[in-house]
């Protein structure tokens, strides 16, 4: 069955940062790879956005002409914006990966597939934890490749207020991804935070 999906701009990490362009070939589709800032989006089928550092403007969105989809490492709406599992562990917000269609807001689009995620105790600091959170929103995205090529899609709106949250909006004094959590916590609450 031919895929509705012919071309894809992969904006944002390269096919040495992630699978998903690999995968998106095996399927037939012919991917041109962006990692700077764009701003004619035109003259593809589809638009992935995963690990993209650029706002796309409205204007670009009304122009593009095809559906633009974001992969999130967060359980939209909780955590839109800079350093999702940074601010997840923060306040205590759920742990999770969305793919939603992007609008004139920043991660702000209606969902098309999300999942929860728990951590393991072996999962004990962001390095450790954004690394599951990037493999389980990679399986997310396969799982339901065929069904993003073939479309249409339905999509429901985020519900709830949520939260987000800025570069700038990172502690000055966090010592680095490399920390393990549960200590970082104690300090930054001066408490013993509740496992999750």
């Amino acid at each position: 069955m031919p895929h509705a999906v012919r071309t894809v701009l992969f904006l944002g990490y390269d096919r040495t940062e992630t699978a998903l362009i690999a995968a998106l070939e095996a399927r037939g589709v012919v991917v041109t790879h962006c990692a700077t800032k764009v701003t004619d989006l035109s003259g593809h089928d589809l638009i992935v956005s995963f690990g993209y550092r650029h706002i796309i403007k409205h204007e670009s969105i009304c122009q593009a002409g095809a559906l633009i989809v974001n992969l999130h490492v967060a359980y939209l709406p909780y955590n839109r914006g800079a350093h999702p599992n940074f601010w997840a562990f923060m306040d205590g917000t759920p742990h999770g990966v969305t793919i939603h269609l992007i609008d004139e807001g920043v991660d702000t689009g209606p969902i098309l597939f999300q999942r929860q995620i728990e951590f393991s105790p072996e999962e004990k600091t962001f390095v450790a934890t954004h690394r599951r959170l990037i493999h389980e929103i990679e399986a997310l995205f396969v799982r339901h490749l065929d069904d993003i090529l073939l479309r249409p899609l339905k999509a429901f709106p985020q519900i709830g207020t949520g939260s987000s949250h800025k570069q700038a909006d990172l502690p000055s004094d966090f010592p680095g991804w490399d920390v393990e959590i549960i200590e970082y916590l104690h300090t930054r609450r001066g408490s013993t935070p509740t496992a999750r």
